[in-house]
């Protein structure tokens, strides 16, 4: 928390951070890391930590998501999602392509082309460990592994630095809206209150998504082994999903500002402990050419977020935030992705379409999309044989 608050002062004071709207937990996380990597170097004292607690912050999160996510507005949005999806399919095409085209001009492998590629850039650490154990058995690489890891964590990096540049940039192409929330609201995404959360209104909210989270997770063990994974923080959202709108039926209402205030806490502290837990000197000793071919990656989601996701996405401003979002899971991961997204927000007012559209994409059809895209990748010369 001491991280977080650090993090998000200096977010708001330093004026860099602020004007490209830098998501505090990145930057408390990052100055963590940097500070414990000086601490181990100079006085041989590591830090360790306890995460078990990290994944139920992430999946109370996107429960809360669910709860505050009205189906009349989920409606108008879809022609939007439809948009959205329709326009990442070429960018998973695109992304591998050039990680390809790099790795030759490097003289690497190609399969370091694609673990540079949308295997760890789009599909996150847990798909770059399973597809990093297959091409060790296949390929014989060393320290792929290793490789692997430290592309994930380098993208997870880039995803929450590019993002806030590149949405503030298309925002000001536009013009903010109207309505704007305050910095000080305490990271409610939404509107700005008119009603003040309460005792009574923050644990009925907490109660709500308490049970979300069981429900998705009941869900996720159901599904388990299924044909199609279903990501248990997508199955939380859509838990809330119903509970919301279900109850709205039955007279039973939430309060939107306690259920969103929750989900920006949990939010704001499981991308803290994730970043404070990175390990740079391993992740930049690895790194090597990597970081030519990631620098590479960067630019082109920035590229793509600007000439393509925007466009498609309206040219609104919720299709600026959609594009602020689009780079963080393109190079990093969905909780990235609505990081960077609250931090816009919250200096530029609610984007409700937005908060709906990002979650169901970035943890459902672009693993699908993604595994499409990768099959083809694999049959290419190079990349299907076996040792």
């Amino acid at each position: 928390m001491v991280v977080f608050l650090i993090g998000s002062l200096l977010a708001q004071r330093v004026p860099v951070l602020e004007r490209y709207s830098i998501p505090g937990p990145i930057v408390g996380g990052l100055i963590f890391a940097a500070v414990a990597l000086f601490a181990e170097r100079t006085t041989g004292l590591a830090a360790t930590f306890d995460t078990s607690a990290r994944t139920p912050f992430l999946l109370l999160c996107f429960a809360s998501i669910g709860l505050t996510a009205d189906l009349a507005l989920l409606r108008q949005g879809g022609v939007r999602l439809l948009r959205f999806v329709l326009s990442l399919f070429p960018f998973l095409v695109a992304q591998n392509a050039l990680g390809l085209v790099f790795a030759s001009l490097l003289g690497l492998h190609p399969v370091l082309g694609l673990v540079a590629g949308s295997i760890t850039l789009v599909g996150g650490h847990g798909t770059g460990a399973a597809y990093a154990e297959r091409f060790a058995e296949e390929h014989d690489i060393l320290g792929l592994m290793g490789l692997t890891m430290t592309s994930a964590t380098i993208g997870l990096i880039l995803g929450g630095i590019i993002g806030g540049p590149v949405a503030e940039r298309l925002i000001r192409m536009i013009g903010s809206p109207d309505a704007k929330a305050s910095i000080e609201d305490g990271g409610v995404v939404g509107s700005p209150v008119s009603v003040p959360v309460t005792t009574l209104t923050f644990i009925a909210s907490l109660a709500a998504a308490l049970t979300s989270v069981l429900i998705g997770q009941a869900i996720a063990q159901v599904l388990e082994g299924a044909a199609f994974t279903v990501p248990p923080f997508l199955s939380c959202l859509v838990a809330g999903l119903i509970l919301r709108n279900g109850g709205a039926v039955i007279g039973l209402h939430l309060h939107d500002a306690a259920s969103e205030l929750i989900g920006s806490v949990c939010l704001s502290l499981f991308l803290t402990w994730t970043m404070m837990t990175l390990n740079l000197g391993e992740t930049f000793r690895l790194a090597g050419p990597l970081l030519i071919i990631l620098a590479a990656q960067a630019a082109l989601v920035a590229a793509w977020a600007t000439w393509v996701t925007f466009p498609a996405m309206r040219r609104d401003y919720e299709g600026a935030i959609i594009a602020g979002a689009f780079c963080g899971f393109a190079m990093g991961a969905t909780a990235t992705a609505i990081a960077n997204m609250q931090s816009l927000t919250r200096r530029h007012g609610p984007a409700p379409q937005a908060f709906i559209v990002v979650p169901i994409v970035g943890a459902f059809f672009i693993d699908l999309m993604n595994l499409a895209v990768l099959t083809f990748f694999l049959f290419l010369p190079g990349l299907s044989g076996s040792r």
